[in-house]
């Protein structure tokens, strides 16, 4: 039986990093994956430049059925220490938007930092390599049945990410290893996804597809229900981008994080606007025809359709209007409410929410309450961040705070 101190399941961020700074505490750290390249959702991440964090994360930026949970790894490993070691690395980044920080080059450069970190620690990785079978041994720790034969350790630690992107390899086994020992989970749904629409309702919006501008989007009410459960609001300005199914780009990947099924969307595609007061100023002040008119403000395609599915004329001067459909445009452009049928799914879904119930785990190292030795950390937990490199924050944070508390035990080969 081959022995180590620390099994690391699952070769992504998060179980990169863990075991290599377990590794470099001095602890012999078996990391194995089922895949046959190493973090794939790193190489495919950002457009291929890796988002990998963002200088203003904070716990307000997560979400989970525990909000608090993730308040004690974020503080202990912090965006400042992600940059200094992509730093020491000699990692060129830039700042895209918002706190979003992108390598200049390739995430190809934040996935060899992690095997050069991984290297130092003297990291043994099995990959690819398939887990037959995960179990307590009779003395304490656990031993796994891999194709490369059993191994055992006191510590095991479960990186296996979540069920987005099925197509390179994700798949729900930390969720199912969680179950085996007796955590809950929190059902987990696709985050970070384009909503589609019923598509009757939406034809008169599917020409437009490919436009974008920037809103206001909005879901839910933050209201808890009588036992404290309950979907908080979700408002963001960011950018939209109109589909043939129904709608994407930030805005939309941001509020589908909130949003629950049967529950419509708000959006103002003119925020911090008084579309009003603008109609009436224009209407006092000029001939122009409204379509001209509201082509100063919109993209001339939007404008147009939203005219036609409202039956206003667009060649029609503004005077000749009458002020209740004047305002019945305004109230329509930036009070619209349209509820989604559903998400594109698993498929094109950038992360999972859900996931380990994060009340059967100590927030200080991510470890089972139940299980001694048994850590979950990264995406398999019921802890999901924003768009624009809050979930690889996760991932360091949650790593580095198990990895510290991993201990060195007497091993034998």
């Amino acid at each position: 039986m081959h022995r180590v101190d620390a099994i690391v399941l699952g070769a992504g961020a998060a179980g990169l990093f863990c075991a290599g700074l377990a590794g470099q505490r001095g602890l012999k750290v078996l990391l194995i994956d089922h895949a046959e390249r190493v973090a794939e959702k790193i190489r495919i991440s950002g457009g291929g430049r890796c988002n990998f964090t963002n200088r203003e994360a904070t716990p307000a930026q997560f979400l989970s059925a525990n909000p608090h949970f993730c308040r004690s790894a974020l503080a202990r490993y912090t965006p400042a220490d992600f940059i200094a070691l992509v730093r020491r690395h000699g990692i060129a980044f830039h700042e895209k938007h918002k706190g979003q920080l992108f390598c200049d080059d390739s995430a190809e450069q934040i996935i060899a930092l992690l095997l050069a970190e991984c290297a130092a620690g003297g990291v043994e990785r099995w990959q690819p390599c398939s887990v037959k079978a995960v179990r307590q041994s009779g003395g304490g720790g656990f031993e796994i049945d891999t194709d490369r034969g059993p191994v055992a350790a006191p510590q095991l630690v479960i990186a296996t990410g979540g069920l987005p992107v099925p197509k390179i390899g994700a798949t729900d086994f930390g969720l199912r290893l969680a179950r085996q020992f007796g955590l809950r989970v929190v059902e987990p749904r696709p985050a970070l996804v384009p909503l589609t629409f019923d598509a009757s309702a939406w034809a008169p919006f599917a020409a437009l597809s490919g436009l974008s501008l920037e809103v206001e989007i909005s879901t839910g009410t933050g209201q808890k229900g009588p036992k404290g459960k309950g979907q908080p609001a979700g408002h963001f300005v960011e950018d939209l981008l109109i589909t043939h199914r129904g709608l994407s780009g930030p805005a939309v990947l941001q509020i589908s994080s909130y949003w629950q099924p049967g529950e419509p969307l708000r959006i103002d595609l003119l925020p911090q606007r008084d579309l009003p007061a603008l109609l009436a100023a224009a209407k006092a002040g000029s001939r122009r025809h409204l379509g001209n008119v509201l082509a100063d403000w919109l993209p001339q395609r939007l404008a147009d359709t939203w005219l036609a599915t409202l039956d206003l004329p667009k060649d029609k001067p503004l005077p000749e209007l009458r002020d209740r459909d004047l305002a019945r445009l305004a109230e329509a452009l930036q009070r619209w409410q349209l509820t989604p049928t559903g998400t594109e799914g698993w498929k094109k879904a950038e992360v999972m929410a859900g996931g380990v119930d994060t009340r059967d785990l100590d927030s200080r190292h991510l470890g089972a309450r139940s299980v001694p030795g048994l850590h979950f950390i990264g995406e398999v937990v019921d802890v999901t961040g924003w768009l624009g490199g809050y979930n690889f924050q996760w991932a360091w944070s949650s790593a580095a705070a198990c990895a510290q508390a991993l201990e060195i035990s007497p091993i034998s080969e």
